[in-house]
């Protein structure tokens, strides 16, 4: 996308000129036509003048859209849309401050699409960075005219979301780095430390104690084989990468994360909040809640959860109410479903289930702490076990002389 010049006549009738945005001759011509201005000539830009970010988004080359970028787009859509600002001309200023080449090329072609007389909903479902639950609530707001409430509460529900998933990430990312830094310091004790003992206490001709000789055969092994190692643990974690991103291998993983004794409840429960706020929000909007269930059922990460959901899905399809298969699945907590059965019956289920990802977070919040609190003493034991299992085994044989 660059500037185009061109010359014609502007919406007075006058001789006129100017700079246009545009990926082409023919998108220009266009949006002039939409502005009301007939051009007779149009000039290509130099490529001096190209915009190289805008250029890799037209080629699909650009940075991904991250969910805060569109979490900012949304609220400031939202604010100048209550402020009577028209949908057009706030797609024009968002267009003109975004940074993000992938958003800013979305924002241009929703207006292209809203102009030539598309609705919001339809123009966001040809972008596929707005997931289906946000179409599906911007279709909401504008059949019920409310179009600014919607998005003011899909940012702050998207807001939600992100913190909580970065609660989880984080909780879940803290263990592996600790992890690898550990066998990172193993290795380096083994190849660099080791050797330097090793020479001095080979020298002596005494036999050495058994823990001592265990440790020298193991960087023996490490030095002899290290190039190996280190390969082979970058396969076997492009090996598990490549798996995780199969469907067969989440699946398989998905299971195995839902029955770990420390990240467990950390996985249901992060799901499940992500579940019940989404679910409020939708019905909140007046989305039917089969319509609600489905495009829920896609937030969620764990293929055992969504399976268990989906099926829940198909028993109110059948006509059952929503609290009757989810009593059946053993992880969802007794009493929130006692507290969505109060909702169904007074009719407030969005904002009982609104509560209910309250419960979930805060829980969630909870987990994750008491987790880390735990894992950290089995941390330090690992590393400080490992350090203080070489350095004796290393001064050892020479107490063991000094003492003979």
């Amino acid at each position: 996308m660059a500037k185009w010049k061109w010359e014609g006549l502007g919406k007075d009738g006058k001789n006129s000129k100017g700079e246009i945005d545009a990926s082409s001759q023919r998108e220009a011509r266009k949006l002039l036509r939409l502005q009301g201005i007939r051009a007779k000539r149009i000039s290509a830009p130099s490529i001096l003048e190209l915009d190289l970010n805008e250029l890799l988004a037209d080629w699909g080359l650009s940075t991904p859209v991250t969910n805060k970028e569109l979490t900012h787009f949304t609220k400031q859509l939202a604010i100048m849309i209550n402020a009577g600002v028209p949908i057009l001309q706030s797609l024009e200023i968002l267009y003109k401050g975004q940074a993000n080449p992938g958003l800013k090329k979305a924002i241009k072609v929703i207006a292209s699409d809203v102009g030539e007389g598309k609705t919001i909903y339809e123009a966001l479902s040809k972008q596929k960075i707005f997931s289906k639950l946000y179409c599906n609530l911007v279709k909401a707001g504008e059949v019920g005219g409310i179009l600014d409430e919607i998005l003011q509460k899909l940012s702050e529900h998207m807001d939600r979301i992100e913190k909580t998933k970065a609660k989880i990430k984080g909780a879940m990312t803290y263990p592996t780095i600790v992890l690898f830094v550990g066998i990172a310091v193993v290795m380096a004790l083994m190849v660099f430390v080791v050797p330097q003992f090793q020479e001095m206490l080979t020298s002596s001709g005494k036999e050495m104690p058994y823990i001592t000789q265990l440790v020298i055969d193991t960087s023996n092994f490490f030095q002899e084989n290290f190039l190996y190692i280190v390969l082979g643990i970058f396969a076997a974690v492009g090996g598990f990468i490549t798996f995780k991103n199969t469907k067969e291998g989440k699946v398989v993983l998905d299971i195995i994360a839902i029955k770990l004794p420390l990240f467990k409840n950390i996985i249901i429960k992060g799901n499940l909040a992500s579940f019940s706020r989404t679910l409020s929000t939708m019905l909140g909007s007046g989305v039917s809640l089969v319509d609600s269930l489905e495009i829920c059922i896609e937030t969620i990460d764990n293929t055992v959860m969504a399976k268990d959901l989906m099926n829940v899905k198909e028993q109110v399809v059948r006509g059952k109410s929503l609290t009757e298969p989810l009593m059946k699945i053993d992880y969802f907590p007794e009493m929130v479903t006692q507290m969505m059965k109060v909702g169904e019956n007074t009719g407030n289920i969005d904002q009982m289930l609104e509560k209910v990802s309250d419960v979930f977070e805060e829980e969630v919040g909870v987990v994750i702490d008491t987790t880390t609190k735990l894992i950290e003493p089995f941390i330090l034991i690992f590393l400080g076990g490992a350090v203080a299992t070489v350095m004796v085994a290393m001064y050892l044989p020479m107490f063991t002389s000094a003492g003979g």
